[in-house]
């Protein structure tokens, strides 16, 4: 059976005829609670999953200036001098970037890193394999960027920590791509560690690791990706995003993180229905990550359960990211004994997570992929995941 990291590094001989220097990675993520309240400078809950993109790399041996790019997701390889970047990136806002979007994500990195290290780099070359599902809202995109990051510093001596290097990644999503995405999924790909989740203060970046014990609780996480492509470039997210400025503005405070639940009936009587609805899931899930990191530490991971379904309609009904698919998944997987479930990631399409007990995940998968069958949607993937180790060196 052939590994990502195996496809890696036969794309990298492929391509330049050498072994690479050394492979990076680094896992994509599931968020357990703390949906649109990274960019929000509120509270989050990810952990890594075992699921990680492979970046083969090499510096080239020709004293030629340039990174060039390729990817098993892509028919051609792409390749630029180092002193074009400043060219190419930033893209402007709603416009597409200037390269390929699959490789503005590396080539994104190598221009962000370059000038936060204040490094000149050298010439390179990079091949990407993947098992993170693309456009499930695993954050496929932040384990290329922390991959690649992982192995521009090593290579070109940057000497950034864990939580620059996440920086990195959150600027080339941002500006390279222009995705208006948080700093969340650059940082629990960066920061996982087995068995916890990175509890995450968006505004100051503190990270605290979390025991999460689900294996311990005789418990399993289900990942139930329906398979409804989204992305994050694209006009919901950046509407939501408008949205929850536009409510901070209202309520004259610098971000919806300095907004409490008891702030909460004053912001309606200002509001117009769409943005405090807005504004209401971003306060009440803050609240709820808060709510989730004290019960996990005082009960335990059973306890969680109607926290993560309270998240699940908030996101449904004031946020309107769900999609029925996702709605189906969450259903289904509670009506058959699901402690909890809700969807993970930006939303209109991607996954949904259930927490269920650990001897009941094909019945649980079975009950979820007949209810997709029922309502005439295409099958679900279901597979289960485990908090697991964050980016870095593989070999």
């Amino acid at each position: 059976m052939t590994t990502t990291q195996d496809a890696a590094t036969a794309l990298f001989l492929e391509l330049t005829g050498r072994e690479p220097e050394a492979l990076w990675s680094a896992p994509g993520r599931v968020n357990l609670i703390g949906e649109h309240t990274d960019y929000n400078d509120g509270f989050v809950l990810p952990f890594a999953i075992p699921h990680r993109t492979v970046a083969a790399v090499g510096r080239r041996d020709d004293g030629v200036g340039r990174v060039r790019v390729a990817s098993t997701f892509a028919a051609e390889p792409v390749e630029v001098a180092l002193d074009e970047l400043d060219g190419l990136f930033p893209t402007a806002a709603g416009a597409e970037p200037a390269v390929p979007e699959w490789a503005a994500y590396p080539l994104g990195v190598a221009w962000a890193l370059a000038q936060a290290a204040s490094v000149a780099g050298s010439g390179v070359d990079i091949a990407i394999a993947s098992d993170v599902p693309v456009g499930a809202g695993l954050s496929s995109s932040a384990a290329i960027e922390g991959a690649t990051a992982s192995a521009l510093n090593d290579l070109w001596g940057a000497g950034l920590d864990r939580v620059a290097l996440a920086r990195v990644g959150r600027r080339a999503e941002n500006e390279a791509v222009g995705a208006p995405t948080g700093i969340m999924d650059q940082m629990a790909s960066m920061l996982g560690e087995p068995d916890a989740a990175t509890f995450l203060d968006c505004r100051s970046l503190e990270a605290q690791l979390v025991p999460l014990g689900v294996a311990e609780a005789g418990l399993a996480i289900l990942v139930m990706d329906t398979r409804v492509k989204h992305a994050h470039s694209t006009g919901g997210y950046g509407e939501r995003r408008a949205a929850c400025e536009r409510g901070a503005a209202i309520m004259g405070v610098p971000s919806l993180r300095d907004v409490t639940v008891a702030d909460l009936p004053r912001a309606e009587a200002l509001m117009d229905d769409v943005t405090f609805r807005r504004v209401r899931h971003v306060v009440t899930e803050n609240q709820r990550v808060l709510d989730t990191v004290r019960v996990l530490r005082e009960s335990g991971a059973r306890a969680i359960g109607d926290l993560l379904v309270a998240s699940h309609a908030s996101m449904r009904d004031d946020f309107e990211i769900s999609v029925p698919e996702l709605d189906t998944a969450v259903e289904a997987a509670l009506a058959a004994g699901a402690l909890g479930a809700r969807m993970t990631g930006g939303g209109f399409g991607g996954a949904a997570i259930a927490l269920i007990e650990a001897d009941a995940v094909a019945d649980v998968s079975d009950a979820v992929a007949s209810a997709f069958a029922a309502s005439g949607f295409s099958a679900p993937h279901l597979f289960t995941v485990v908090p697991s180790a964050g980016a870095g060196r593989d070999a």
